[in-house]
């Protein structure tokens, strides 16, 4: 078992797509593969492109090999994730030779095909069906109607305990740094009564997680009008307390600090929702705040923190940061670090500030050198690793709840409420572990803490 680091780039996570059964295939089926890059939200994208494929009578493939064709599903929100997107697609061109581009890199196709001219076909972001369209073009589909029938659930990308739930696309953000809402459009909520559906299936399935997703899911709802359809009132407090009648544990990432985020805090309080909020605060001096487009109101943030721990004094807070961002003085970085001390978050992530093509930021005056970016990234992590080891030293012998991810002959690897896979801690179970099971929901006792991981028994 290893422990997730510390620097774990969920934009550069490369997904393992499952294959199908060999032996469930029949002669002549049409093969694809897929390589999944970026975000939870592309996640979600690969799974519903690969869910029509095997309705439609493809097999999924889990290499190249064994592929008629590749779809390679994209990131392009860093020029560093743009560069390993670009490579992603090379070895599948090298490996199999015939691949279609997708996701948020595929908005910029002359960028794609300048540098890999063999790709089939170039989409962008969440456009299932020009995905679906080039893949029918590339290998034509042969559905045996007695044999291929739409399975009873969609393809997951993820362990069977857990799944990702998107309720919306775009964003309405004009945040310098970023792309995303040229590379997505602006938020387009989905309807609420959807979103329960979609979730009521992934429980009923099995599902033991909901891991709420969106670029702005504070603002779910906006571009409907908090409308009330079939039952289901379109607005993020709600949708959070209808989820959290489904029986699974609810877990709410990239939301806003707006004010009516304090709406969602009882919920927590009353255990409709896990108590842990995923905020993207970004940097802590309002100049900073204010040439990034952001809401300049730090010392406001603090105040809502505190009034969110008064009501769920058990409440996790997930935030990342931008360090080096063009401008920053010494000065403006101080005060980061000092809002880091009083604010006390939970689990805290940060990039060095990167170019990235289309973006505003980049005409900014004063960039700063890269050895300037990169001691502060280390003297940032360094202070949030200790607050993460003092927090997680604290819960030693307590006794909490936590789901199992992993089981295998050296223990189990499970999560606290505290805990978003891939990207949080993990607590490790080494003893009297052998009749755990993946999604198992256990109350184990803390023994040992380190700077970002736990350890304990049943």
């Amino acid at each position: 078992m290893q422990a997730n680091p510390p620097d774990l780039r969920p934009d550069l996570a490369r997904a393992r797509i499952p294959a199908d059964n060999p032996g469930d295939r029949r002669d002549g089926q049409p093969t694809i593969g897929m390589v999944s890059l970026g975000c939870p939200k592309a996640l979600v994208d690969s799974e519903r492109i690969l869910t029509r494929l095997r309705a439609e009578g493809y097999a999924i493939s889990p290499d190249y090999k064994g592929a008629d064709a590749v779809i390679v599903n994209t990131c392009g929100f860093l020029d560093s994730a743009k560069a390993e997107s670009l490579d992603a697609i090379g070895e599948a061109i090298r490996e199999n030779g015939r691949v279609i581009v997708t996701g948020c890199l595929g908005a910029e196709p002359e960028y794609i095909t300048g540098a890999h001219p063999r790709v089939l076909a170039v989409t962008g972001p969440h456009q299932y069906e020009s995905v679906l369209d080039a893949v029918h073009s590339s290998v034509p589909p042969s559905p045996d109607p007695f044999i291929d029938l739409l399975p009873a659930s969609g393809v997951s990308l993820t362990p069977r305990h857990y799944s990702y739930l998107k309720i919306s696309e775009g964003c309405n953000h004009k945040c310098k740094f970023c792309i995303i809402p040229d590379m997505r459009g602006r938020l387009v909520s989905r309807p609420a009564h959807a979103v329960v559906r979609e979730a009521e299936k992934l429980v009923a399935a099995g599902v033991r997680e909901l891991l709420v997703i969106s670029q702005d899911t504070s603002a779910y709802g906006v571009d409907r009008k908090f409308e009330t359809e079939r039952g289901h009132r379109a607005h993020i407090t709600d949708l959070a307390r209808d989820l959290g009648g489904l029986g699974a544990w609810v877990r709410l990432h990239y939301v806003y600090p707006y004010p009516h985020v304090r709406e969602l805090i009882p919920l927590m309080a009353d255990g409709l929702v896990l108590p842990y909020l995923d905020i993207p605060f970004q940097h802590a001096h309002p100049e900073t705040l204010r040439r990034m487009a952001r809401p300049a109101a730090a010392a406001k943030t603090l105040d809502e923190i505190a009034a969110w721990r008064a009501i769920c004094p058990e409440i996790t807070l997930r935030s990342t940061f931008i360090v080096g961002y063009p401008g920053e003085t010494e000065a403006e970085f101080q005060t980061l670090l000092d809002w880091l001390d009083e604010a006390q978050l939970d689990r805290v992530g940060a990039f060095q500030y990167e170019n990235v093509r289309g973006a505003r930021a980049n005409d900014l005056p004063d960039h700063v050198p890269d050895d300037v970016k990169q001691d502060r990234f280390e003297r940032f992590m360094q202070k949030a690793q200790a607050i993460s080891e003092a927090k997680l030293a604290a819960k030693v012998g307590t006794r909490i709840e936590v789901i199992v991810d992993e089981v295998d002959d050296q223990g189990a690897t499970c999560r606290t409420k505290a805990d978003a896979p891939e990207i949080d801690g993990n607590l490790f179970i080494d003893q009297g572990f052998e009749a755990l099971s993946p999604g198992d929901i256990v109350t184990v006792t803390v023994d040992e803490a380190g700077e970002y991981d736990l350890w304990g028994r049943l």
